[in-house]
This record gives C-alpha cells, structure tokens and sequence, in this order.
C-alpha cells in the first residue's frame, strides 16, 4: 500500500506560478503509475496529467498541456506538478493518485489540496 500526502497549494494571481508536491510512503512507490486530478466546485473530478513508473512518458489533459509538468523522483518517493500561467478556471482541489501495476484505476488518493487562482 501506499499513503499519498499533497502540498503546496493556495492562492495566486491569473498568470501565477505554483508547484504541487505529493509525498509516498510505502516501498513500492516506484512501481506506481501516478496522476493529477482535480474537482472544481460543481464539477465532476477529471483527470490533469499522468506519468510512468520510470518518469519517461507523461500524459496531459488538453486544458493543461504546454502550462503544466508533472515529475517524479522514485528515490525521493515524491511526485511534482508545477503549474505555470495559471488561468482562474484552474481552480481546483488537486488530487494525487497512484494506480498499481496492471490495475484499470487509481487505487490510493491523497487528501486534496486546495489551489485557487484569482482574475
């Protein structure tokens, strides 16, 4: 198992910059395929981006691509999301996710962190 603990959010301005961090305990870490989600208030929680247990390949949603890099550090058991020009429709709570090998979903979910960005 794995327990997943999210930081970093808060308030920013349009055009802002944050960076979200997602500490794993547990030693299968690196075995994990990892994500970003978000859930606005009225919305159903959707998928950001998603990244391979060895870092290489990664996933973006449309609305993030080119603004959004999602990174992983195995021997650090952490996973990153900096999130550049930051739009007010970015405002979420952010979700991280791991999905085990061979798994159809995302099994274990961190607690949410709250990102807000202001027009």
């Amino acid at each position: 198992q794995v327990q997943l603990v999210e930081s970093g959010g808060g308030l920013v301005q349009a055009g802002g910059s944050l960076r979200l961090s997602c500490a794993a305990s547990g030693r299968t870490f690196s075995s994990y395929y990892m994500g970003w989600f978000r859930q606005a208030p009225g919305k159903e929680r959707e998928f950001v981006v998603g990244i391979t247990r060895n870092g290489v390949s990664t996933y973006y949603a449309d609305s993030v691509k080119g603004r959004f890099t999602i990174s992983r550090d195995n021997a650090k058991n952490t996973v990153n999301l900096q999130m550049n020009s930051l739009k007010p429709e970015d405002t979420a709570v952010y979700y991280c996710a791991g999905r085990q090998p061979g798994a159809s979903r995302f099994d274990y979910w961190g607690q949410g962190t709250q990102v807000t960005v202001s027009s």
